[in-house]
């Protein structure tokens, strides 16, 4: 019988997640994942109005808004077999993919670089090589000598002030730290500066979507933006100037920074593309709708068996039947009644608290499956998907990516190192080099469909009698989001949310096959088992957030709060 280490909680971006490890011989030998709080939001939509549920789901939770009702609307238009406006799509994929650069740049820049970046070592490195370093790798303008000089002091004061704040529970000085203190600094800096930058892309996604988090402008057929070309107060040419602005900082940043930056971790922490691949069946699904009727889409999606990029099937339209046949969620180790699989149409929400139980039920997620099998989604998924498909911009920042890697790294980085910890890293920043290009493209199709005398943005829902059903996929930023809604005589009477960390957090399923989470921590290497950053890393290479696979409960007194609304 080995060590056995709880990490709980492990997430940075809110707490909800417990791991659990059976340590032996310095690996890790099994792992089980725990959401530790329940989601009840599919039971608060029981007998609403269809057209209410995207406002209600995207306070799922403080992140991941966006997502839930973008995701909602189509799946309630889906049942409708409702068309978008054109612009409407194309102001739909603006906020996706501002919302999704933003995710990308606040996940490996403040909450995992930490995991591989001693923060306390930079106060030994010397800026000016740091900068001479920097500027031999990027053109960005943040890397000057002055500007490395001035990071390194503020640092310093940090630590003589006893107030690293915002760096104050790292692991520093872990034996499994390997970068030299100047790229340390590097990576402190770039910290700081990508502070600022991230809020340029929720600019972006505040002006198109009213506010944000929460967005307050969609519809179910549409959006509520009003266009124009010639008025101060509405979507005009104005507003769409100020958001290209942003686009290009955006887009600089990205490729100069942010892309540089996951190369040369990987190329100092290369052992790492041996650790962590966990479930290789790869679901994404396509989106960046480009017609009214989501049958044409800009990123592809599809399903890769035991990463075999031959075996690529994909999913084409919001209609698809290979889609929509496979998705299943078993209950039988999470807390809720029944344990067969069930699809989302007829998904129940029962729960069913025991404890944590190993061998039983131990987790508030349930266990998705496509067409029986566990599958990992996320950006790895995604890069992979659309390298199947042959979309040639992923081709361009992934080839770049691994070029660079192999240059730093002095040796031949190829596409099987992307089936690891550090290869998630990667992909996310060639995801999100593609969808900052793709950002800009959908500013003009906008712009040039508005030109043409094209303002309408929104066609109104008519919802008939009796029972009709449809589901609504995204690809967010942490993978595959759907949402399956059974709406009667007009109202919801069935709402299932399968969402991208509990595909990937979930607890075994029905077949007692681990998901992604554990199996990717099995093997992996744990120098201390007091401090096990290691488990850290890989889990945190998945971006895990699990406010929208969970929610409260009080198990003592039934209810926590009943609210009555008059």
């Amino acid at each position: 019988m080995g060590q056995r280490i709880t990490i709980d909680p492990i997430t940075r971006i809110e707490g909800h997640l417990r791991i659990d490890c059976e340590v032996d011989g310095g690996k890790v030998k099994k792992a089980w994942s725990s959401g530790q709080m329940w989601r009840g939001v599919e039971l608060i939509l029981l007998g609403r109005d269809p057209r209410d549920a995207w406002a209600i789901t995207q306070r799922i939770c403080g992140v991941c808004t966006t997502v839930h009702a973008i995701t909602s609307v189509r799946a309630v238009e889906n049942a409708l077999q409702l068309e978008v406006p054109l612009n409407a799509q194309y102001i739909r994929n603006l906020i996706i993919l501002a919302h999704a650069v933003h995710d990308h740049i606040v996940h490996f820049y403040h909450l995992s670089a930490l995991d591989w970046v001693d923060v306390t070592s930079a106060l030994k490195a010397d800026p000016d090589a740091t900068s001479r370093l920097a500027e031999s790798l990027s053109t960005w303008q943040g890397n000057g000598k002055f500007e490395m000089r001035a990071v390194k002091e503020r640092l310093k004061g940090f630590v003589d002030g006893g107030q690293l704040g915002i760096f104050t529970n790292g692991y520093w000085g872990h034996p499994a730290m390997k970068l030299p203190p100047e790229v340390n600094l590097l990576a402190v800096a770039h910290y700081l500066q990508a502070l600022d930058v991230q809020r340029k892309a929720n600019k972006i996604v505040s002006i198109l979507g009213s506010k944000t988090p929460h967005i307050q402008n969609v519809a179910v057929g549409g959006v509520s933006n009003a266009l124009s070309t010639d008025s101060y107060s509405t979507l005009g040419v104005e507003r769409l100037l100020a958001i290209k602005g942003y686009i290009d900082e955006l887009a600089d940043f990205v490729k100069n920074v942010y892309l540089i930056d996951v190369a040369a971790v990987g190329a100092f922490y290369a052992d790492w593309t041996k650790y962590g691949a966990g479930v290789t069946n790869y679901l994404a699904v396509p989106d960046i709708p480009m017609d009214t009727k989501g049958t044409q889409f800009a990123l592809p999606g599809g399903y890769i068996a035991n990463k075999d990029l031959g075996s690529f099937k994909p999913i084409k339209t919001f209609n698809d039947e290979f889609w929509v046949k496979g998705v299943e969620e078993s209950a039988k180790h999470s807390w809720y009644e029944g344990s067969k699989p069930l699809h989302p149409y007829k998904g129940e929400t029962k729960p069913q608290y025991t404890d944590f139980k190993e061998d039983g039920k131990y987790s508030w997620l349930k266990s998705p499956t496509f067409y029986g099998k566990p599958a990992q989604v996320g950006p790895l998924a995604r890069v992979l998907c659309m390298l199947a498909a042959g979309h040639e911009p992923t081709k361009k920042y992934a080839t770049a990516a691994l070029d660079t890697v192999s240059a730093l790294a002095k040796t031949k980085v190829g596409l099987d190192a992307m089936h690891s910890t550090i290869g998630r890293h990667a992909a996310r920043a060639v995801s999100c080099a593609v969808q900052v290009d793709m950002l800009a493209d959908q500013w003009t199709a906008l712009l040039n469909n508005m030109a043409k005398g094209d303002l309408t943005t929104f066609n109104k829902p008519v919802f008939p009698k009796g029972e009709i059903m449809g589901q609504g996929y995204h690809e967010a930023p942490r993978g595959a989001l759907s949402h399956w809604v059974v709406i009667d005589n007009g109202k919801i009477k069935n709402y299932q949310c399968v969402v991208p960390s509990t595909w990937n957090a979930c607890p075994r399923n029905d077949k007692d096959e681990p998901g992604p989470y554990e199996a990717s921590i099995a093997d992996n290497p744990i120098a201390d088992p007091e401090r096990p950053l290691e488990v850290l890393r890989t889990v945190h290479s998945f971006d895990p957030c699990i406010a929208c696979a969970i929610h409260v409960t009080d198990t003592e007194n039934g209810s926590a709060i009943t609210v009555n609304a008059k």
